[in-house]
């Protein structure tokens, strides 16, 4: 068995072969509830998964997923490691995005998966934020 933190082998397929389709995906965790059991627990975690995708014709979708995770962590060497996770999806709606909506436009810093995000950088900056 592998035991990894804060991911498992589904998630390195799902971000080989789907996640380089979005333009842009964020995930917001909610409730959890944990049940521990000596050196094993059970975990349910409300999640609402957004994905935004850009189509050929410059117009896009949202993907967006109201999921639970729901994992069997284990304490090896006193480390907390999930063994064991299934995604149970709950509910999924498409929107539309229309032509020129998809990314950019309108105020403040837009993310980047190019090495120049904020998250980069921030740790070096100085002065006012850049708009």
């Amino acid at each position: 068995r592998r035991h990894t933190r804060f991911k498992c082998d589904w998630s390195s397929d799902v971000c080989s072969s789907d996640l380089p389709k979005f333009v842009a995906t964020m995930h917001f965790m909610g409730n959890m509830l944990i049940d521990l059991d000596g050196d094993v627990a059970r975990a349910e975690t409300y999640a609402v998964a957004y994905h935004r995708e850009q189509l050929a014709d410059g117009s896009g979708r949202d993907d967006i997923w109201g999921i639970r995770y729901v994992d069997r962590f284990e304490r090896r060497d006193g480390n907390w490691l999930i063994a064991y996770r299934v995604v149970a999806q709950e509910w999924r709606r498409v929107d539309a995005i229309p032509v020129g909506r998809v990314r950019g436009g309108g105020p403040g810093k837009w993310g980047t998966r190019d090495g120049n995000d904020a998250i980069d950088w921030v740790l070096d900056a100085s002065g006012p934020a850049p708009a």
